[in-house]
């Protein structure tokens, strides 16, 4: 499995097809990892967080949720890469792992918004075994808390948790907790507990595929998101630029596992 460096960030050369074979592969050889799912938003987000720019280069996967990533991955030579957004890999890995017996744990969002999701995927995939949820509350967790939560999802017996925090928030937890969870995989997709529960509007297919998906969201939620997208987006292009030229090196600093061969930009 190849990668590239978009910004010192290790990028995986996956698409849907791929993404969701190797996390099915990694549930069969009982290895025990996270995904991060990520777009150029949080690649910008780590050039001022080391502590986020290691979990993310530590991660399984880090998949491209966004086309100015994937087209970076093709510009070095990763052709077969694609976009990898994160409701689509949930909808993807729930239907490969009807036929093996893959059991899910929701963790994250409100308690109306799991019950929502919960019905929603069980009318697309009656066959998928659900072991659980659990809407963690808002504040920081307690040491206590952490542990009580981590029973309950190792009493589940869930081979993959999927993470529905705000990010960096779920990166964080689930770096924290991998060595404490005996579930397979930990898969952190944000915004997907809330669009798959039909809570928020997706982008047009067309537009997730032009990379303006930022405008869409930026006009369904202006005030919410104009601060970031006035920052990221010029943010992204001018580094993106400077590291094509040559002019800025990013190195990955970490020592990583999971995707092995090396395909940097």
């Amino acid at each position: 499995m190849g990668w590239t460096n978009v910004l010192g960030v290790r990028i995986s050369a996956v698409n849907l097809k791929s993404a969701t074979g190797f996390i099915q592969k990694a549930i069969e050889d009982g290895r025990k990892e996270y995904v991060c799912v990520r777009d150029a938003h949080g690649v910008v987000r780590c050039q001022d967080d080391p502590e986020l720019r290691s979990i993310h280069n530590r991660a399984f996967l880090v998949t491209p949720d966004g086309m100015p990533l994937v087209w970076a991955l093709k510009r070095a030579g990763h052709l077969e890469s694609d976009r990898v957004y994160g409701p689509d890999l949930m909808l993807s890995v729930f239907e490969a792992g009807t036929s093996r017996g893959i059991r899910h744990f929701l963790y994250g969002a409100t308690a109306e918004t799991l019950q929502q999701l919960q019905a929603r995927l069980l009318a697309r995939f009656p066959d998928a075994e659900i072991a659980g949820s659990y809407a963690p509350p808002f504040h920081k967790l307690s040491p206590q808390e952490e542990a009580d939560i981590a029973d309950r999802l190792n009493r589940s017996g869930a081979d993959i948790i999927w993470v529905g925090l705000s990010s960096p928030k779920q990166e964080l937890w689930m770096a924290r907790m991998r060595d404490r969870l005996e579930a397979s995989m930990l898969i952190g997709v944000g915004a997907a507990f809330d669009f798959h529960a039909g809570l928020k509007r997706q982008a047009p297919r067309f537009i997730q595929r032009s990379g303006f998906e930022w405008a869409f969201r930026l006009l369904c939620e202006p005030r919410r998101l104009w601060r970031r997208y006035a920052l990221v987006v010029p943010t992204f292009i001018s580094l993106t630029a400077f590291q094509r030229l040559g002019l800025r090196k990013f190195p990955i600093e970490e020592a990583v596992s999971g995707s092995g061969a090396s395909g940097q930009m």
